[in-house]
């Protein structure tokens, strides 16, 4: 702890021109602690401007890549989540991949990149996965659907421009779901055939989450772009979405495609 007549010294000397190091050896402060009271001296008299805001698509009418925001908007649901730690001034929305699909680490990154131009993108390794991550202040402008607890333990429901977006890019917001809590799946079963048992092959896309919520919004983008589909239980529980009729895993296939 340092007098306040040493504080209101050091802050005179820096004023009138002395280096921070010079103030630092006079007063025999460390240099650190004398940049952090001229910091807050500057502050107070509002010539501390700081980091220029980047703008918004929601705030300040910024363009966005609604293609892109619609496929993050799907990882989100599925694998994100926007946490703030007490050590950085902005949030990070983050999304974790598997790390044997290193094609959709590219793709969220993209994504990101494209949402939040103005924003650098990292990857933090985890056992087995990495979370792509990006800072911003607007992340809650952007995802509104944050909240505390977990997804499928409130409400999940679009915002009006989110749906807008989704409705004009079904495609996108579809293939980020299945990247996230999706997968394309070889399904068997046997046939008799002229009285001999056959092994019959055929492709499936499932879809599973626990929020009833993204379930139907999921169902909703297949329903608008017409693949049909239907609910597979686990018990009593409605835990998976099935695609598995021939011309809906064809539609499936040409838009989304399995993970890679």
């Amino acid at each position: 702890m340092h007098d306040i007549e040493i504080r209101l010294k050091a802050v005179t000397l820096v004023r009138s021109g002395v280096s921070n190091a010079e103030v630092g050896r006079r007063l025999r402060v460390p240099v650190g602690t004398i940049g952090y009271w001229v910091h807050r001296d500057r502050a107070r008299r509002g010539e501390c401007p700081g980091r220029p805001e980047r703008p918004c698509p929601r705030c300040d009418g910024r363009p966005l890549d609604e293609a892109a925001y619609s496929y993050l908007l799907g990882l989100y649901l599925g694998d994100g989540h926007i946490i703030r730690y007490s050590a950085h001034r902005s949030p990070s929305l983050m999304i974790t991949c598997d790390d044997h699909w290193p094609g959709i680490m590219d793709m969220a990154e993209a994504a990101m990149n494209a949402v939040f131009p103005d924003n650098k993108t990292c990857r933090v390794r985890k056992k087995g996965s990495h979370n792509v991550k990006v800072y911003s202040n607007h992340l809650w402008c952007m995802f509104p659907q944050h909240g505390a607890g977990k997804k499928h333990e409130r409400k999940i429901a679009l915002a009006t421009w989110q749906q807008e977006i989704v409705d004009a890019h079904p495609w996108e917001f579809i293939r980020g779901l299945v990247h996230s809590d999706g997968c394309r799946i070889t399904n068997w079963t046997t046939r008799a055939v002229a009285g001999e048992r056959k092994r019959y092959e055929y492709p499936r896309y499932f879809f599973a989450n626990m929020s009833d919520d993204i379930r139907g919004l999921y169902c909703a983008a297949l329903d608008a772009v017409g693949v049909e589909w239907r609910v597979t239980r686990r018990g009593d529980v409605p835990f998976n979405i099935s695609v598995a009729r021939r011309a809906a895993v064809a539609l499936m296939d040409l838009h989304v495609g399995a993970k890679f």
